[in-house]
């Protein structure tokens, strides 16, 4: 058994329940995942109302250089902000694979805003007659910088499914019987025995337990330990012989 602090996460299904159906999220996580999207587009078209006025200023003279930058800088910001966000909700009410522009664009809609937020100001700078070549230069590099960093913080690069969530659930259930894994904060992997190895370890405090569905909203921890996994694997081949010899004496038991 293992000896460090182990802290239960609910607010979703119950781990100690089988379920083969399809991955649904509880009511709580899809409210969550509602009043984060919400928030994200705020931010987004407060960040898209940041790049017009960035626009809007290069057309008025003399030119604000800095208070240009400034607006890029709030943009940023904002639309990484509003990403961060986006990618949370996902992992609380993740899209289908069934349709794959619609799971694109659910996934990765960070990215499309990122664009969306700087590819037209830095448009207007390099084709923008009332600035300077120096000063083209400096904004749109700025700009370039700024879209670049938006777009890869929008990127999701192992966006979450209801069939990855339905997979890897169903699996914990198969080896396991319920829908309970442990982590930790530091860990990568979501395991199926509090007393693995890999998490007793002398650097470990504390023990997180919960649904595979938790641990991806709270960590994004996608993959099961193979020690785990493979302990499992033996237990149940072990009980299954075991049940088979109990069989076979209870019946040469009633044959005598």
């Amino acid at each position: 058994m293992s000896k460090k602090k182990i802290t239960s996460v609910g607010g979703d299904t119950s781990p100690t329940t089988q379920t083969t159906s399809k991955f649904v999220p509880t009511a709580e996580s899809k409210g969550k995942a509602t009043r984060l999207r919400v928030i994200a587009v705020i931010l987004w078209l407060l960040a898209i109302a940041a790049q017009v006025g960035a626009i809007s200023m290069l057309f008025k003279q003399p030119i604000n250089i800095m208070w240009i930058i400034i607006l890029i800088v709030v943009d940023l910001v904002l639309a990484i902000t509003g990403s961060v966000l986006w990618k949370k909700s996902n992992r609380l009410d993740p899209a289908s694979e069934k349709n794959k522009f619609l799971f694109f664009m659910q996934s990765q809609l960070g990215l499309v805003v990122a664009t969306i937020a700087f590819l037209p100001l830095i448009i207007f700078i390099l084709t923008n007659k009332n600035i300077n070549a120096k000063q083209k230069g400096i904004l749109g590099a700025i700009a370039g910088v700024a879209l670049l960093i938006a777009g890869i913080t929008g990127i999701d690069f192992n966006p979450p499914s209801v069939e990855q969530y339905t997979e890897q659930t169903a699996r914990v259930e198969e080896l396991m019987g319920n829908n309970l894994v442990y982590w930790t904060k530091s860990g990568t992997k979501y395991h199926l025995f509090s007393d693995c190895h890999s998490i007793n370890r002398d650097a470990t405090t504390e023990i997180f337990e919960g649904s595979v569905a938790k641990a991806r909203e709270l960590k994004n921890i996608t993959e099961l330990c193979k020690f785990c996994e493979n302990r499992a694997v033996k237990e149940q081949e072990t009980n299954s012989t075991d049940e088979l010899q109990e069989g076979v004496e209870n019946l040469l038991e009633n044959t005598n």
